[in-house]
């Protein structure tokens, strides 16, 4: 089958049925997948042809130490420069997959199944790996790209409603970035339609991936457009860090919904399509409220990685389909925000 996109012609992307894709894309020779225990419960037959490593579930597995479990586990497996790793679950899996396998014996070649909207949309395409450090989003990490990457929608079916909900924030990011049709295609639509449509959410899936692989294909190591695809999450990252009460989905929906505000009140989008964003994303069941003060999460994105001598690249909604980066003082970062606290 035809990869749907080809990142960078080192990294083919397909959207359809695992059981029909995954062979063809495996290399010849060994295989060893990295999952978690869920994701191995609800696709044994998947996974029964190959060795495999458990992951921890959430972001509290999503760390160096893990990374070292993994390291120690592939040697006394007797893995080397030929194994292949498959990345088998959300983005917390392929984070870390793709990160050991990128740096296990200076990097082996690998390839991800993306089990959650979230993975699907975003966390496994585009070649970013990484863990968390002292509770701070991937600040240990690197580019590299899988070999390919699987999304069956298909798979989505197990996920509950909470983590199916991540994922949409993913694909409105995606939408308002470059794809107000995409955008239009989320409002006509519902939580209940899009849980219950395979073909419609595979379409949505996949012009959400296509914003994705474009910018990729043309910044690949996030040293200018690609760091319109953070929108929303500098404050989401901070969100992350101060509360547990959010996923990374729900954090995103509200730095968003925050951003947006900020745009208006710079002038740089129009009441209106502010009020669609966050009507949109209200009507997709987030809550947009924050789970601690303003102040706080402000005070904590001086600590983002996007964080470079001072200076954030703060990514703008200017309409719907397009973004502007703007760099900003982290000194006055907290000023876009003066009128909504």
């Amino acid at each position: 089958m035809k990869p749907a996109f080809e990142i960078r012609e080192r990294s083919r992307v397909y959207v359809g049925p695992v059981g029909d894709l995954l062979t063809g894309a495996l290399p010849e020779g060994r295989v060893v997948v990295v999952t978690d225990a869920t994701v191995e419960r609800f696709f044994a037959p998947l996974l029964a042809p190959y060795e495999r490593l458990l992951v921890g579930q959430g972001e509290a597995s999503k760390t160096l130490r893990t990374v070292g479990e993994l390291y120690e586990r592939l040697i006394d497996l007797g893995a080397d420069r030929s194994t292949f790793i498959l990345g088998v679950g959300g983005g917390i899996v392929t984070d870390v997959a793709g990160f050991v396998a990128s740096t296990y014996m200076r990097g082996l070649r690998f390839g991800f199944v993306a089990t959650t909207l979230l993975a699907q949309v975003d966390a496994s395409v585009g070649g970013k790996n990484g863990v968390n450090v002292a509770g701070y989003k991937n600040m240990a990490g690197c580019f590299a790209q899988p070999d390919f990457v699987v999304c069956d929608p298909a798979m989505l079916c197990t996920l509950p409603d909470r983590e199916f909900r991540a994922g949409l924030a993913e694909m409105v990011k995606a939408a308002l970035i470059a794809d107000g049709d995409l955008f239009a295609a989320l409002e006509q639509s519902s939580f209940a339609a899009l849980r219950e449509a395979p073909e419609q959410l595979r379409d949505l899936i996949t012009a959400a991936i296509r914003v994705k692989a474009d910018i990729v294909g043309r910044d690949e190591r996030e040293r200018g457009e690609r760091r319109k695809l953070n929108l929303g999450h500098t404050l989401a990252h901070a969100i992350e860090k101060c509360s547990d009460r959010m996923n990374h989905g729900e954090a995103v929906a509200v730095g968003i919904a925050l951003m947006a505000g900020a745009a208006r009140r710079l002038g740089l989008l129009d009441a209106a399509q502010c009020d669609r964003i966050v009507r949109l994303l209200e009507r997709l069941g987030f809550d947009l409220q924050p789970p601690v003060p303003l102040e706080r999460l402000l005070r904590e994105a001086g600590h983002d990685k996007k964080n470079e001598q001072g200076t954030l690249h703060v990514v703008l909604p200017a309409g719907i389909g397009d973004c502007v980066v703007r760099d900003i003082p982290t000194a006055e970062f907290a000023t876009l925000f003066t009128d909504a606290r």
